[in-house]
């Protein structure tokens, strides 16, 4: 049975005719009649008896009318009472984060703000996580997403920075294409997989000559620091030493490529509330937090990309 054309019919009955009814609802007045009409149809029943002073309920209809409004009842309180526990959510929430993405732990703070009484368990790694075996309910991972199992939701995107210290711009020039990078000494980000790191900057690939790979940007960022190599680095992470002249951004007009910031969650046909609040909170929290953080970096937000 029709749920909308049930509300309709109950609330004829408590308008007292359909003219009524139709414009305490909104409905136009066409639409409710026909719908009215469809579930009498449906039930092959006559639910009213109608005349020029309004509508009448049947024996049948008084029947239908006695469990439709209890039931339309019981719908609007369980509807009331989910909205009223998004405020306070309760229990266990699980889940990974790479290292030192520290937007992250800022927006895991502000969401603990709004549901204090969910208990965050976080994983930091960069490695691929199985979720049902690992236990983890949503994974934040940065770059393509290649998993058919998985629901992927992109909270933003961001571009890494070339970045060197004054003193070894100093000794060498400023580089102004990608091939002067060759007179420097260069540190790259790896899982240790890649052998040949690449750097696309612009329409143009650059191999570095890398002195120093490691999947740690804390380590780039200080070698970085010490003048020792070129290295890109999160925008998160070179903007505060970019500002305080400690270091260069180099090729601005040869971007790094965007990458993503995406959710990974199973799949299911109904989200745990928890998941639900958590999937929410990123989408809406995370762009505004990305824009705090790193202002004027080349971020996009889902709505505009």
């Amino acid at each position: 049975m029709d749920l909308n054309a049930t509300k309709m019919f109950v609330a004829v009955v408590q308008a007292g005719s359909l003219s009524a009814a139709a414009e305490r609802s909104a409905i136009p007045l066409p639409t409710l009649s026909r719908r009215v009409r469809d579930l009498e149809r449906e039930l092959k029943v006559q639910l009213f008896e109608r005349s020029t002073r309004g509508v009448r309920l049947t024996e049948a209809g008084t029947r239908l009318y006695e469990y439709a409004v209890r039931g339309i009842e019981m719908l609007s309180d369980g509807e009331q009472s989910v909205r009223n526990d998004q405020s306070a959510l309760k229990g266990r929430l699980r889940l990974s984060v790479p290292p030192n993405f520290a937007p992250w732990w800022t927006l895991l703070r502000d969401f603990r703000a709004r549901y204090p009484d969910i208990q965050l368990v976080v994983y930091s790694t960069e490695r691929r996580i199985d979720l049902v075996q690992e236990g983890i309910d949503v994974v934040l991972r940065l770059g393509d997403v290649a998993d058919d199992t998985l629901v992927a939701r992109r909270v933003v995107s961001y571009r890494h920075m070339l970045v060197a210290a004054p003193k070894l711009i100093a000794a060498h020039s400023m580089p102004s294409v990608p091939t002067d990078l060759h007179h420097f000494a260069c540190g790259v980000w790896s899982s240790g997989i890649e052998v040949r790191p690449i750097w696309r900057l612009g329409a143009e690939r650059f191999e570095p000559s890398a002195i120093l790979m490691t999947n740690d940007y804390q380590h780039l960022l200080q070698s970085a620091l010490a003048g020792e190599l070129v290295t890109e680095l999160p925008p998160f992470l070179a903007q505060q030493a970019i500002a305080d002249g400690r270091l260069v951004e180099l090729l601005p007009d040869h971007k790094l490529p965007l990458q993503d910031a995406s959710l990974l969650y199973h799949s299911h046909r109904f989200l745990s509330t928890l998941v639900r609040a958590y999937l929410d909170f990123c989408t809406e929290a995370g762009p505004r937090l990305f824009d705090r953080v790193s202002l004027g970096l080349g971020l996009q937000t889902p709505a505009s990309s």
